[in-house]
């Protein structure tokens, strides 16, 4: 039996550094994914990349529906395991693994049906990028069940301590998909050139690959995965509790996606370079928010084995000790984009006028950084305690307002960059709020007054 990191005792820069860095690996791993396509589709031109990138949309809504199962299995394993319940955790495994097979396929089923409307739906007004970014929807909803899936057993291994594996194996998936990216999109030796199609070929290929490696490990791993039976029917108590701690973040993750796309209509009546200077400014930006999507995961399940094992002092000390580091990374991020602006983008697209744009969305968008990196620290410890909602309300209220603001500057002299400022300004407004929300929580929690006054 592989023996669990234990995240209850010890020292917590230590439990956490140890459980995160391979859990930041692994999201950074899968930004690599998109910033791969992006590089080589990119050698296309700016109309492929708005393709692949208003597709992109479809996919990015997915993980509203993946988040319910993952946040479920992530909590409830952690949870779990700091009670020393392993026949609770698998329950808890078992009937993530059943939900998101069955969200996969219905998602993949809805995608093809209304694959035109859906497309129309952002009105691009070009036949080459419309038909390019239809095949690019199909051919990814085709391998659905494997994105979808891959996500929830890396979260199952996450909450039990053990980072370093699907760290591994979603590597291993990337690796191949940097391999066939450039094969099959650009045509190179024996291989079709297949362009956007290409691309999407590629990203499945890879997925399939990783599920296939999760599903022989999970094989070795009797202490986790033995006697699961998925094809038994689920315990109604158990797919609440899933439903109640996956919910909030999903809906939230939904309704983000949903509010980037109005944003994207905003955005399209400048025409498509700043529609695939947003998709390639996003995948460059994801160098902090993967980070901070990880640590965020990383502190998910330190607070989760914590407050399982009813040891407050940690909880408490621990989201601190979190918040430093991620400040330090939001503020270094914060630099990167703002004094290395061209040399960045222009790694990805070689066209001068979309560098030009690139340029002012990665300045702006840098002013966020450091208070997105908070954000996601907070909501991970939020997450942990099993009080999903408030990232969730947070979060729902102030992308919501980024319409409106999107509206109101883009109007004035600001332009195509008053949207820039809308997206950038929220974030700051949600790592202030949310954290300060916390804050409030630990200090009226008697169990962390001896702390505070010490």
């Amino acid at each position: 039996m592989v023996k669990t990191n234990n995240l209850t005792e010890g020292n917590i820069l230590k439990a956490l550094f140890r459980l995160a860095i391979p859990i930041m690996g692994t999201s950074f791993v899968q930004m690599a994914y998109n910033m791969t396509d992006m590089f080589w589709v990119g050698r296309i031109g700016s109309r492929a990349v708005a393709a692949v990138g208003t597709a992109g949309f479809f996919t990015w809504l997915g993980n509203a529906f993946i988040l319910i199962p993952k946040i479920g299995a992530e909590v409830g394993v952690a949870q779990s395991v700091g009670k020393k319940d392993m026949d609770e955790a698998k329950v808890y495994i078992k009937h993530s693994i059943q939900m998101i097979v069955c969200l996969a396929l219905f998602y993949a089923f809805t995608l093809i049906t209304f694959r035109k409307p859906l497309i129309r739906f952002f009105n691009l007004g070009e036949a080459d990028i419309i038909n390019n970014a239809i095949i690019y929807l199909v051919i990814i909803s085709c391998g659905l069940v494997f994105y979808f899936i891959n996500p929830v057993l890396t979260a199952i291994f996450n909450g039990y301590g053990e980072s370093k594996t699907p760290f591994i194996i979603n590597t291993t998936g990337l690796v191949i998909n940097m391999v066939l990216d450039p094969l099959l999109i650009l045509g190179i030796g024996p291989f079709p050139r297949l362009e956007v199609a290409g691309a999407a070929l590629a990203t499945i290929i890879a997925q399939f690959v990783v599920t296939v490696i999760f599903v022989i490990k999970a094989k070795k791993r009797s202490d986790l995965f033995s006697g699961l039976n998925l094809f038994k029917a689920p315990d109604i108590a158990h797919l609440k509790r899933i439903i109640k701690l996956g919910l909030p973040v999903a809906l939230q993750s939904g309704l983000f996606t949903i509010f980037a796309m109005f944003i994207a209509r905003i955005i399209a009546q400048w025409g498509p370079i700043p529609i695939a200077v947003q998709k390639v400014g996003s995948q460059i930006e994801a160098v902090s928010w993967m980070t901070a999507g990880g640590f965020q995961t990383a502190m998910s399940a330190f607070v989760g084995q914590n407050y399982g094992a009813k040891k407050w002092p940690r909880v408490f000390r621990g989201y601190f000790t979190g918040m430093t580091i991620m400040s330090i990374i939001g503020i270094f991020t914060s630099c990167l984009l703002f004094f290395a602006a061209k040399p960045l983008f222009s790694t990805f697209i070689q066209e001068e006028e979309t560098i030009i744009y690139g340029i002012a969305y990665l300045k702006i968008l840098a002013f966020s950084q450091l208070f997105m990196c908070i954000e996601a620290t907070t909501a991970g410890a939020f997450n942990g305690l099993g009080k999903t909602i408030p990232p969730s309300i947070v979060g729902i209220l102030f992308n919501g307002l980024r319409i409106p603001a999107a509206l109101i500057l883009s109007s004035t002299s600001l332009g195509l960059n008053g949207v820039w400022w809308a997206i950038s300004m929220s974030s700051v407004f949600k790592g202030i709020v949310l954290s300060t929300w916390y804050m409030i929580m630990l200090k009226r929690n008697p169990e962390t007054k001896e702390l505070r006054e010490s």
